[in-house]
């Protein structure tokens, strides 16, 4: 089988692991701290705060930004869960916006008509790898004095107009899950130009502590705090950020050059300006192609290719999410493409020649 995706790690990693173990200094400690101020260079701002998941890094962000109960938060439908259950951790309203049949995004030209006087933030969301429309998305929140909170779990290394992931927003959580293009298993960030934000992002990560040498708390928190561990594993993954991102854009291109030509196959918008990192390479199987995308999914399992399908349901419909009064066919592009993605390996472990089969078995098809 290949895997749909499968983590770029090696000795390094181990021995750095290793000699955390030996130290003693196994929770947060200075491994986190350069692992901050590395992050922090990767992405030109001036501040990073490491914690110990995506998730937490969402809610953390949403938190600092001072979102709370009954504030409208704009973000889109078609994505992973805990973007807009960070939401709802702050108990406030999750407002989706439909996305760009082009870029699977969230589409700045449906923002405007979702803002009103309890708006607050737009959570935008980097998926599978590719910037939102930041020109448009920076003037919508200008105008209307709203924060941006970019969800860049997925976009890691992405670039557009010689700025970075993680500094397109007032604030930016990114993740680094087992799956994702660089990965400790389980860990998050931070990244901002606010010294507010991150100030209070370091509190909020470790129960509103603010000495961790007294039991002195500035307010709520949780416990959030990433490990020397997880830490030196990223340390060690951000020396092969560059390789991890061009070999996956490498990947990306070949497999477009070659399934673009299969009729009903619709391949990923190709970016050639280092905005899409490709954290997942998806397709589209249109209506014209000889497989539903159900039946696709399946025949390639048989095949030995690793597929995934995100998100085979958009958040509006599902129960948590439809008590707000939303239903089916109020987001007719998340919902149509829903039934049409699959994702395919693009991982750097690729070889040619497995990249060359999954070609061939399309071809097949």
């Amino acid at each position: 089988m290949i895997p749909i995706a499968k983590p770029f790690l090696d000795d390094n990693e181990i021995k750095s692991v290793s000699e955390v173990l030996k130290s003693g200094i196994i929770a947060q400690g200075p491994k986190v701290r350069e692992l901050e101020e590395k992050f922090a260079k990767l992405c030109g701002t001036k501040y990073a705060v490491a914690v110990n998941s995506g998730t937490a890094a969402l809610h953390t962000s949403l938190y600092v930004a001072g979102i709370k109960r009954d504030d409208a938060v704009i973000t889109t439908p078609f994505t992973f869960i805990a973007t807009a259950n960070t939401i709802l951790m702050q108990q406030a309203k999750p407002v989706f916006v439909d996305i760009e049949e082009e870029s699977f995004n969230i589409d700045p030209k449906k923002i405007q008509e979702k803002i009103n006087e309890k708006t607050k933030a737009i959570v935008t969301v980097d998926l599978y790898g590719l910037l939102c429309d930041y020109d448009e998305i920076g003037k919508i929140a200008k105008n209307n004095n709203l924060i941006v909170v970019e969800d860049a779990c997925q976009a890691v290394n992405a670039e557009l107009n010689g700025k970075k992931a993680g500094n397109f927003g007032n604030i930016a959580a990114f993740s680094f899950y087992g799956t994702k293009n660089i990965t400790c298993g389980e860990g998050g960030m931070i990244a901002t130009n606010n010294k507010e934000y991150a100030d209070n992002a370091g509190l909020f990560r470790q129960h509103g502590r603010s000495k961790m040498t007294s039991y002195e708390y500035s307010g709520l928190g949780y416990n959030y705090r990433a490990t020397d561990i997880s830490a030196a594993i990223l340390l060690e993954q951000l020396k092969k950020i560059d390789t991890i991102t061009k070999k996956r854009i490498e990947n990306a291109a070949y497999l477009s050059e070659n399934l673009g030509k299969i009729k009903g196959i619709k391949v990923p918008d190709a970016k050639s300006d280092g905005s899409h990192v490709f954290h997942q390479y998806t397709i589209r199987a249109l209506e014209n192609f000889k497989l539903s995308r159900d039946e696709l999914n399946e025949y390639l399992n048989k095949k030995g290719i690793g597929t995934g399908i995100y998100y085979p349901k958009p958040l509006h419909l599902l129960p948590h999410f439809k008590k707000f009064g939303y239903k089916g066919g109020d987001f007719p592009i998340a919902e149509k493409l829903s039934n049409e993605v699959i994702s395919l390996p693009i991982h750097p472990h690729l070889a040619k020649e497995q990249l060359d089969y999954i070609i061939k078995v399309f071809n097949e098809i």
